[in-house]
């Protein structure tokens, strides 16, 4: 099996980079490396991920000012030739700023910053982020956002629906989805989606936070996995 080439990008604010580039590198053993925001270029690149963090200080709304940079015009490219992008909490915000995913990610429910493990259910178990998961298995990923509020025109929601693009859901232990298993008000309780062509993943929990025993919890890395099995 070859190593997969995977491309960390960073923006002014990001924080859960160095989360991802461990899990890549060391614990999938695949080569990983940084993308700063100023660069032209994802020459090599198998796989872009957008991670998590505060990107330019969340300033304006969250996801706007990254979506303007250099890299961010690279990201478009990429995505829009085939290229599998994965973009995690403030990464799944810059993607939709990019239009290269549907909808907007408003302030939680509650307007509380949320930080907690959460139990999502696997929607879509056919697709290059999630074939190494059971379709409709339950697992435990935390969540760490003040704007994970996922809203969709009925036009746009209506089109995910049809074409199977909703990856995952918020549920409970058991694999329920219900409105008390919602913590940020998520239109049906969506807590991350695909894009129509199959290649580009938005999802607010962090995977990259429960990739190894030590940290208690591995439902997480099969997403990377996943990428890795798909990409050979």
């Amino acid at each position: 099996m070859k190593k997969i080439n995977f491309g960390i990008i960073q923006f002014p604010g990001s924080n859960c980079e160095q989360d991802c580039y461990y899990a890549i590198s060391k614990i999938l053993k695949q080569n990983c490396k940084y993308i700063w925001h100023d660069s032209e270029s994802l020459r090599g690149i198998d796989c872009v991920v957008i991670p998590g963090g505060f990107s330019y200080g969340d300033y304006l709304r969250t996801g706007a000012i990254a979506s303007q940079s250099k890299i961010s015009s690279r990201i478009k490219d990429f995505a829009k030739n085939g290229g599998t992008v994965v973009g995690i909490c403030n990464g799944f915000q810059i993607l939709t700023e990019l239009k290269l995913l549907p909808g907007v990610l408003l302030r939680n429910k509650f307007l509380n910053f949320i930080c907690e493990d959460t139990f999502i259910k696997v929607e879509n178990a056919s697709t290059r982020f999630t074939k190494l998961y059971e379709q409709g298995s339950t697992i435990k990923v935390p969540i760490a956002h003040a704007e994970g509020n996922f809203y969709l025109t009925k036009k746009e929601l209506a089109s995910i629906k049809k074409n199977n693009q909703i990856m995952f859901t918020y549920c409970d232990e058991k694999g329920s989805v219900y409105e008390e298993s919602n913590p940020n008000g998520s239109i049906l309780n969506i807590a991350g989606i695909l894009n129509q062509q199959g290649n580009v993943l938005g999802l607010m929990p962090h995977p990259e936070r429960a990739s190894e025993k030590i940290l208690g919890n591995t439902d997480g890395i099969n997403l990377f996995k996943s990428i890795v099995s798909f990409l050979n």
